[in-house]
């Protein structure tokens, strides 16, 4: 029976890497970047064994000596009493986990190493990074499964689709934004709102920046949710009522960047009844 690890393997060679080269992105299975002079806008797959504890570049099997490098993708135990490395592969016929991590680091400050910084391996030099789940609605990370069985190609296809909708979206926003576009609130400043917009049902706000005398706010949001749209005014009052002189109106933005509702102050009048039928 073909194992998880080969399934995995053929996944990304045949359906991930040539999907993500036709979306514009250069390289190979696990590491890809959006070509651009300035910065180094980089996607990586990180992936491991199911059942293995994540070790800042590798991860372990809970109970064991056994340690695997996850871009090697080889497992290896160290014996102390030997002091040598014995190598296995009895996690190949289970189950493989991976995710995708995102980055934007500026060319002039990357020196190695190797060619381009690895997303999966924090520098502390990166402008920008993120787990792809943070990008999607789920806004936690978010882990993909390929074992043997009928339907082991659902997980790439569905981590394609995650990368088009939501990850490249994002890299092709971060390389391209003006230059004079500010963050207005971390999201830990955002919990508080994101709270009470979860108690209405209404996807929260990823991200809250300045631009051009607008605040904008990204989220998981459609034009044709009335809901949203409600409560998403009466969070734009609140933002405009504080008097921040660095905006005078307040956009609302999907996760694609596409417009779906904007409030002035002179727009925010008392909604009439929410009628749900």
């Amino acid at each position: 029976m073909t194992s998880a690890r080969e399934l995995f393997d053929r996944g990304m060679r045949e359906h991930f890497a040539p999907a993500l080269r036709a979306m514009g992105l250069t390289g190979w299975r696990h590491s890809f970047s959006l070509p651009d002079e300035t910065y180094w806008a980089v996607l990586g797959v990180e992936w491991h064994p199911s059942g293995m504890r994540i070790h800042s570049g590798s991860v372990e099997r809970p109970g064991s000596n056994t340690r695997m490098n996850i871009h090697s993708g080889a497992a290896e135990r160290h014996d102390s009493n030997l002091g040598m490395n014995i190598h296995s592969e009895s996690h190949r016929e289970h189950e493989i986990r991976y995710t995708v991590n995102l980055g934007l680091t500026a060319k002039a400050d990357w020196r190695g190493p190797g060619l381009r910084p690895d997303p999966n391996r924090p520098t502390g030099r990166e402008l920008w990074r993120a787990p792809i789940g943070e990008l999607l609605p789920v806004g936690e990370p978010l882990w993909w499964s390929v074992a043997p069985g009928p339907r082991w190609l659902v997980a790439v296809e569905d981590s394609v689709a995650a990368v088009r909708h939501y990850g490249l979206p994002e890299l092709v926003r971060r390389v391209g934004a003006d230059q004079g576009t500010e963050s207005y609130l971390s999201p830990g400043e955002l919990e508080d709102v994101n709270a009470a917009m979860a108690t209405a049902a209404v996807a929260r706000i990823r991200r809250a920046e300045l631009a051009d005398k607008t605040l904008v706010l990204t989220g998981g949001w459609s034009r044709a949710d009335r809901v949203a749209e409600q409560v998403l005014r009466g969070v734009a009052e609140g933002f405009l009522s504080a008097g921040d002189e660095r905006f005078t109106s307040v956009r609302c933005e999907d996760t694609l960047g596409r417009e779906l509702w904007i409030f002035d102050q002179g727009d925010l009048e008392p909604p009439g009844p929410l009628r749900l039928s």
